[in-house]
């Protein structure tokens, strides 16, 4: 998303993972529809939804949903997305910080930065990390599960597939947690997520599957970040799993990866265009992140509390909170302008306005 803002802009940027675009799925790939439509990758879309179907242990209650969610296929959506960047990729793995910054023979976050990675170095001015929760480029002590602020979950993705988007907050698969059935299409996700990141998931993944009667098959699983970070460092950027954009409670990645993506690749643009410093850029968007302190700690909050609410009350305390048309609609209007689709517009209109400059 960060490269794609940089589109037209003549910059000569260079996207690396150690895998092809679109290859390694970690994600149940759900998202409010909006953002699929405002970015042109509504063909990537394969079921929507209006509604979530919540199972307890002691009753099930379905809670309506003043906009509508969409499950996709993770290739398909990459692969979209990438078709709107000019940037290049290549296949490699990042070591880290080269050796002469590790050393301090190069000041670190000197202009330009330089990466090992196994391919070699590779030298550029402007550096972002999204390479995920371990925050490679950050430099110092990182992260080091089940000792982190990370929650971690498992799926499965069997064949088959259902009418409804379906919550489990029943602690006979995780007592702090819950579980979830994605249909899209011809293909069901069904996964637990534990926000204690001791408590092992596999056993109680392959419970869910068995009970609601689906296959175990395509197993994937990830650490799953519950904590925002800082979003700069030493002069890099941080964006997605590597700066904690991901939301507590609901573990949505890819909505909050694409929302700071823009606003990471937007700045990045001023930069190229010579409208602002590096060094600007780095405030402004460590800023930016850091503005959104307050929405992540109202998530936390209440990841925090829903293991506390005895089984008998998770019912009638949704049922209470998430009534139709009154506080279940702000509860979810607020949760959605935390990354709202109004920004994707913004990002296309930023896009468009700065393609039309160098068009002119």
């Amino acid at each position: 998303m960060a490269a794609r803002q940089l589109a037209g802009s003549g910059a000569d940027v260079l996207v690396i993972d150690r895998y092809e675009i679109g290859e390694r799925q970690t994600s149940a790939c759900a998202i409010p529809t909006a953002w699929l439509q405002e970015l042109g990758l509504i063909e990537s879309e394969k079921q929507r939804f209006d509604s979530v179907l919540i199972h307890t242990a002691h009753g099930s209650i379905r809670l309506p949903v003043p906009w509508s969610f969409s499950t996709f296929d993770y290739p398909s959506f990459c692969e979209l997305l990438w078709d709107q960047c000019d940037a290049e990729f290549e296949t490699a793995k990042v070591n880290g910080r080269s050796d002469s910054e590790k050393t301090g023979t190069v000041p670190i976050g000197a202009s330009p930065i330089s990466i090992d990675t196994d391919r070699g170095p590779i030298h550029a001015p402007l550096v972002v990390d999204s390479l995920g929760w371990k925050r490679v480029l950050a430099g110092g002590a990182h992260y080091q599960p089940p000792e982190a602020p990370l929650s971690r979950g498992l799926e499965v993705h069997p064949p088959g597939g259902n009418v409804d988007l379906e919550v489990f907050i029943n602690r006979r698969y995780v007592p702090a947690g819950y579980g979830w059935s994605f249909p899209a299409d011809d293909e069901v996700r069904v996964g637990v997520g534990s926000f204690d990141p001791h408590f092992p998931v596999r056993h109680t993944t392959d419970l869910l599957a068995d009970d609601i009667e689906v296959g175990k098959s395509a197993y994937q699983g990830n650490w799953i970040p519950h904590r925002l970070r800082p979003a700069t460092a030493n002069g890099v950027f941080f964006a997605g799993d590597s700066a904690g954009h991901c939301f507590p409670l609901t573990a949505e990645g890819i909505r909050p990866a694409l929302y700071f993506g823009a606003a990471l690749g937007m700045k990045l643009r001023d930069v190229v265009d010579g409208t602002v410093t590096r060094e600007q850029a780095l405030d402004d968007y460590h800023s930016f992140s850091a503005g959104h302190q307050r929405a992540f700690d109202w998530l936390l909050r209440a990841q925090k509390l829903l293991p506390k609410i005895h089984p008998r009350l998770v019912k009638p305390t949704l049922a209470a909170s998430f009534k139709a048309g009154g506080s279940g609609d702000y509860a979810f209007n607020r949760y959605l302008g935390i990354a709202p689709p109004e920004f994707a517009a913004l990002a296309n209109s930023a896009l468009r306005s700065s393609l039309d400059e160098v068009a002119a």
